[in-house]
């Protein structure tokens, strides 16, 4: 049959194929059409047939056709065809489209809507003909819908709605998606299926994902990028948040809860991320709109746009040059700001109650890091480029005039340092896991530590270290680029050497060749003509002896563990080479002593290291001391009977005019002793453990420069005692100026003689073995010092220190410690007559608490001190909390009160100096060791009674322990009245409650009970001191604002400084009111003043931020439904109520401080600044408004009209008052009495600040555009905010009616006078004033 009808086309007579065609029933054309179309032959010719045969404009044509197309669809959606065939009748139907009428093709619509809500389109193969059907659907005119008629453009609309508000069936989302991008929609209705299709995201399987989204963003050529950006960046943020819930029900439930794998999911991610770069690079309206959409997101809360997939895609981005700085600006923006953010809820209570915490993007990069794994290798390179980005924007910055910044502290604090620190995690977590990318990060963290020269590396070279001791068999591989930094060590600071050659020491270890490398550089830099690389030269060698250890040396627990834990003990060659090490280390040894006729920066480097090298490397002991006693010999002097015993014309030299120091004696000698007591606790530690022959024979063959060493020093001791300052050259009248090089030498001179004393005093007290005549003599050595000390310091003038090096104790840390020990807190009976003699020297007890004062300040400003063991981190710590002991035992034991009681010393009392010592502890263990706080506070406890209790408490309760003891101490000062009151003494009180009371939880019962007591204090204490309540006052905020917002302190306070200062208008009288004793007449302005003002800021800095926050979110976040709308709605409440409430307490301070006849100068100045904020904040409170009405669901807060009728009434006419006042009081001042001629200079002074200030026209300014923006809102919001507002009065040009009346009642009764002379004169010389007439 389908030969006949495909025969009859092609002649001429249409009339016997429509004739054929009508012969034919419908089901057998369909069966026909079916036939033809399995066998995949004729279905073109025969379609077309039917098609000529049917013509359109006969009824049963159309019938046909629509049979034709409907049997078509069935036969496409079945999947028995062969593609070919599919395609072909696809084509076919769809050229014949146009042709049907209106209803014909609305009911082939209808079909294809009915099919894809029953869920019988399967293969999606029939949908290619459905974009054609609505095409042509929306061209015809008019259509019957219902009872009415619909033009074809409608009534699509209708079916694109309908179609989207059924249920689809997952599998047909892909092609229905496909089938949208060739329908012609409007905005509207592409947003109707953007939507749908994102919402059926969930419901479709993971693997779909992908295809899904690249038929969207084809979609997304037409439109609705945004949408459709957003929507799968939510879905993707939802899935990691799902995945890691499971993760977390996983560990504890110790059941695996998984939905989706997580390699699965990490994979798809990864293919999306490439779709939409790639859609990307295509359409570069598309990556605009991904900026877009993250930079709007970042005005309110970061982690809304921002998630690891979000991260990713935008590092993916970046690797498009042209948006590249875009996208690493905005992370950079985004990271700071998340950072600042946190600070920000971590420094106030208030904020933290408002807001919960969200999850920070630096989490949030890392994890993009630990996905990245999963085969992201287009995310890696921005991953690279964000570190370094990051470490160089936010490192450490240099010191002023270029000097090295101070060592960081343990803990980063400021958002910076945070996001350094972040820098330096995502490069050392990508280092691990990516290896293709280790190369290209190792060459940059080198290459910037070598020439970034002027500023400080030390970040780098922490990366640096990090990286080794991660993977150090890895870094072996590029030991090249390592051995090419090592050509440029004679060229870094010494810092960097120092940090570099610290960092590389497990690798030297492990890599012959890096270690021989490393060698030939040191020793050509030590024949180098720069000091500075000389210096680099010794310490490179000096750790190499420290590392390399030659057999038969200690253990380094032996050691006393000198070897600190960043330098990992790898001794790979010590089994089978120690015999080379120790050839080595003596060629090293040898190398060194050429330092020793070297400068004295380049030999002090030397002696400093020597110590530490002894204790690493037992074997070299006689090498060393054998070398120190030689060099020592140089400037000792023979002859018993001489004095002075050492040789001080050698160790300075001249060129032409100059004389500086060749020799640092006192470091040598201090070098020598402590070697010496090292090498005695050695030998000592030897006898008492059972050795082999040998050994001992060793010891005895070795022990020749131990009895020459101790006759020397013994030596020296005596005659030093006898040896007067005249000796020395060096007396009372000696010149010790700094400008002639007499002066120059005696400095020097008086400098090592000082130090040689200190190193004789430590010396003979470890060696005394508590000999009364030892101390005896160790007593006199300090006098000595002492009376040096006291000629330098008159002679050098107030305030300054002779020399940098005077001022430098040569004690080790760890004898500090003894002695303050031996000093304070030894009872042993048969050491108490010997420890006497020194305890009877006030001075000697005075100088020893000093000195350890001196190594904390070291402790806190550099991280490490002086002397041996001042760089093992542990030894420091164990020192620092016996020392801790000693001085609270002896500040609590004796009471400051019984100590000034008795003679009168000029200088700091030994209580003083305690307390000034246990603040810096205090703060020094805060900034440097934070994890260790719990094991200080149990060290350091010096009451044996309590002792149990506190081992088992936490910081907490250990803190609040101290608190207590420190509480009671500065309630004494307070209880003893005026007269017995130290001002000083409570300042430090007060500054070691404050630092105490950070270790304290704020949400702990203890940090209530000190606020508690702290308020009590300020109320109760009525002490006319002015640091003490500056002091008082700042410790009541600083707790207060952890503990719940202080604007009601805050009013108080303010209501106490009026009722003390009183008011502007003299003839207001202001209630006597006193919440705060501690704010008198005296400390109320300015210190109260400024104090309260500084707050005052701060809460407005976090009120702006909050406002700020609620604009973000206003703009950010599209209208919820339902529940999740009332939810936010509250959270919007709370919070909008809150910031009102904050500026209405605000308000009404401020309101008592403008009426405060406050004195002219830094106070007025601080209150228009602060007033000038307030209104600026009222603007922005203002503008959110405005943003909020001009949304669909906003409307004004009755709240906010409260707060503006407050403005109106409390706060706007009381500033211009106060302006006036303020202008009129400096006008008063400046025509004051002028006789003065230096109040005259001030007043004039005075007079120009104020003109030159910008305060005033400022809050001016300020309150104008805070009214402007209230017209604005009124308008708006149909509520009339400016009843509640004056008119401004205050101008540059203004009339004051009272004034203006007082000046015109003068002006007349002088006119009245005038007239009365003018008419005398008029009688008696009318001629006269007839010819001035003419």
């Amino acid at each position: 049959m389908e030969e006949k009808i495909v025969s009859l086309s092609g002649g001429e007579s249409v009339r016997e194929l429509q004739q054929c065609l009508r012969a034919v029933k419908d089901s057998e054309l369909g069966a026909l059409i079916t036939r033809s179309a399995v066998k995949g032959k004729n279905i073109g010719p025969l379609i077309r047939a039917i098609f000529k045969g049917s013509p359109t404009t006969e009824a049963e044509g159309v019938s046909r056709r629509l049979l034709l197309y409907k049997h078509c669809i069935r036969l496409c959606e079945s999947g028995d065809l062969q593609l070919e065939v599919v395609s072909d009748i696809t084509g076919l139907l769809m050229l014949e489209t146009h042709q049907l009428p209106g209803p014909s093709l609305a009911e082939l619509a209808s079909l294809y809507v009915d099919a894809i809500k029953g869920g019988s389109i399967s293969n999606g193969k029939s949908l290619e003909l459905f974009p054609n059907i609505l095409t042509a659907l929306a061209a015809t005119e008019s259509l019957a819908y219902g009872k009415g008629e619909l033009s074809g453009e409608e009534y699509k609309k209708q079916l694109i709605n309908s179609l989207c508000s059924s249920r689809w069936d997952p599998h047909c989302v892909i092609h229905l998606t496909s089938m949208f991008r060739d329908v012609p929609v409007s905005v509207e209705e592409l947003q109707f299926v953007v939507e749908k299709v994102l919402r059926m995201f969930p419901k479709l399987d993971l693997q779909e994902i992908p295809p899904l989204v690249y038929q969207l963003l084809l979609l997304s050529a037409k439109g609705c990028k945004k949408l459709v950006l957003e929507g799968i960046t939510s879905y993707f943020n939802e899935q990691d948040q799902q995945q890691r819930e499971e993760q977390k029900d996983t560990e504890s439930m110790d059941v695996e809860v998984v939905s989706v794998p997580q390699d699965q999911l990490r994979h798809v991610e990864g293919t999306v991320i490439l779709h939409i770069v790639f859609a990307i690079r295509l359409d570069h309206e598309l990556g605009r709109e991904l900026l877009k959409y993250l930079k709007a997101g970042q005005q309110g809360e970061v982690g809304r746009v921002l998630c690891p997939f979000s991260i990713a895609l935008l590092l993916s981005v970046a690797r498009i040059q042209r948006y590249e700085e875009q996208a690493f600006d905005f992370l950079k923006v985004a990271i700071v700001k998340s950072f600042r953010d946190v600070q920000v809820q971590q420094g106030s209570r208030f904020v933290q109650d408002l807001l919960t915490r969200r999850p920070c993007v630096s989490q949030m990069i890392l994890e993009t890091v630990k996905n990245s794994v999963f085969g992201w290798d287009h995310v890696t390179q921005g991953l690279v480029q964000l570190g370094f980005i990051l470490m160089d924007s936010f490192g450490l910055k240099p010191g002023p005039f270029g000097k090295a910044a101070e060592a960081p502290p343990a803990n980063p604090k400021t958002p910076s340092q945070h996001a350094c620190q972040l820098g330096g995690r995502i490069l050392l977590e990508s280092f691990k896991m990516h290896e293709p990318i280790r190369t290209e990060i190792l060459e940059q963290v080198l290459n910037r530590v070598v020439t970034k020269v002027a500023s400080p590396v030390s970040h780098f070279i922490d990366l640096f270290s990090d990286i080794i001791a991660s993977a150090p068999m890895i870094l072996l591989e590029s030991s090249s680029k390592v051995m090419e930094t090592f050509d440029h060590l004679a060229y870094l600071p010494l810092n960097t050497v120092h940090g570099l050659l610290r960092a590389v020491q497990p690798l030297l270890k492990v890599s012959m060749s890096m270690k021989d490398s490393l060698i030939i550089v040191l020793r050509k830099a030590m024949f180098s003509s720069q000091l500075d690389a000389r210096k680099s030269a010794v310490a490179g060698f000096l750790l190499l002896l420290k590392n390399f250890k030659v057999l038969g040396s200690l253990a380094s627990s032996q050691a006393s563990q000198i070897i600190s834990s960043s330098q990992i003990q790898v001794d790979v060659h010590s089994r089978y080479n120690s015999a080379a090490n120790e050839a080595f280390c003596l060629e090293i040894l040898g190398s060194l002593r050429r330092c020793l006729s070297q400068q004295a920066d380049v030999r002090l480097m030397l002696y400093e290291g020597f110590h530490d090298v002894l204790r690493r490397n037992s074997q070299l002991a006689s090498s060393i001391m054998q070398t120190l006693l030689s060099q020592l010999r140089r400037y000792y002097e023979p002859e018993q009977d001489l004095l002075p015993p050492l040789k001080l014309e050698s160790c300075i030299s001249a060129q032409g005019d100059q004389i500086f120091l060749q020799e640092p004696l006192a470091h040598l000698l201090s070098c020598t002793v402590h070697c010496l007591l090292w090498y005695q606790d050695l030998h000592d530690h030897r006898r008492t453990t059972v050795e082999e022959d040998e050994d001992e024979e060793e010891e005895e063959d070795e022990g020749g420069f131990q009895e020459d060493l101790e006759v020397l020093l013994r030596s020296v001791t005596c005659r030093m005692i006898k040896s007067d300052l005249e000796d020395f050259e060096l007396d009372k009248s000696a010149d010790f100026s700094l400008s002639s090089s007499v002066g120059i030498k005696n400095t020097i001179y008086a400098v090592l003689v000082m130090g040689v004393c200190e190193v004789l005093m430590e010396y003979n007290f470890l060696s005394a073995n508590y000999s009364k005549n030892r101390f005896e003599e160790l007593l006199d050595l300090f006098n000595r010092y002492h009376k040096l000390s006291e000629i330098l310091k008159e002679k050098s003038g107030k305030g300054k220190s002779p020399s940098s090096k005077a001022g430098r104790s040569l004690l080790s840390m760890g004898f500090v410690s003894t002695l303050l020990t031996a000093l304070f807190r030894d009872s042993t009976q048969s050491r108490e007559e010997s420890l006497a003699v020194l305890r009877s020297s006030t001075e000697f007890l005075r100088y020893s608490v000093s000195t350890a004062l001196q190594k904390i300040q070291q402790l806190e400003e550099m991280g490490q001190t002086d002397g041996p063991e001042g760089q093992n981190t542990d030894k420091t710590f164990r020192y620092l909390c016996d020392i801790t002991r000693v001085l609270l035992w002896r500040y609590m034991s004796i009471p400051s009160t019984v100590e000034d009681s008795g003679k009168k010393e000029k200088g700091k009392t030994i209580s003083m100096l305690c307390l000034e010592g246990l603040l810096r502890i205090f703060s020094t263990v805060q900034l440097r060791y934070p994890s260790k706080a719990s094991q200080f506070l149990c060290a350091v406890d010096v009451s044996e009674e309590e002792d149990s209790e506190t081992d088992n408490a936490n910081v907490t309760e250990k803190t609040a322990f101290y608190i207590r003891q420190f509480q009671r101490s500065l309630l004494n000062q307070l209880s003893g009245g005026d007269e017995d009151f130290h001002s000083k003494e409570a300042q430090l009180l007060l500054n070691i409650l404050s630092v105490l009371s950070r270790q304290l939880e704020p949400t702990s019962p203890q940090f209530v009970q000190m606020i508690s007591w702290t308020v009590k204090i300020c109320k109760e204490s009525s002490l006319e001191d002015v640091q003490f309540c500056k002091g008082l006052l700042s410790l009541l905020f600083s707790l207060h604002v952890l503990y719940k917002s202080p604007v009601s302190v805050l009013r108080e306070l303010c209501q106490d400084i009026h009722s003390q200062l009183g008011d502007i208008d003299q003839d207001v009288e202001v209630e006597k009111q006193s919440h705060f004793a501690i704010i008198n007449t005296k400390t109320a302005a300015p210190t109260a003043t400024l104090l309260i003002l500084s707050q005052v800021g701060r809460v407005l800095e976090e009120v702006e931020w909050l406002i700020s926050k609620k604009k973000g979110q206003l703009s950010s976040e599209r209208p919820a439904a339902g529940m999740d709308s009332q939810r936010a709605a509250g959270q919007h409440d709370a919070l909008e109520k809150a910031i009102i409430l904050q500026l209405g307490t605000l308000l009404t301070a401020l309101h008592e401080l403008v009426q405060t006849a406050l004195p002219p100068g830094g106070c007025v100045d601080t209150l228009l600044k602060e007033l000038a904020s307030t209104y600026t904040i009222l603007t922005s409170l203002c503008k959110y408004y405005i943003q909020l009405c001009a949304s669909l669901h906003g409307q004004l807060s009755p709240r906010f009209e409260k707060l503006v009728k407050l403005s109106g009434s409390h706060l706007t006419p009381q500033c211009y008052s106060f302006l006036t006042y303020v202008q009129s009081e400096e006008l008063s001042a400046a025509g004051g009495d002028k006789k003065k001629k230096k109040e005259e200079a001030t007043t004039a002074a005075s007079a120009k600040a104020l003109r030159e200030s910008k305060a005033i026209p400022n809050l001016i300014f300020s309150i104008e555009q805070y009214e402007k923006f209230l017209i604005l809102l009124s308008k708006k919001s149909k509520v009339n905010l400016m009843q509640y507002m004056k008119l401004s009065t205050s101008r540059d040009f203004r009339i004051n009616a009272a004034s203006l009346e007082a000046a015109l009642q003068e002006q007349q009764e002088s006119q009245s006078q005038q007239t009365e002379v003018s008419t005398e004169v008029e009688e008696s010389q009318e001629p006269k004033k007839k010819k001035r007439k003419k």
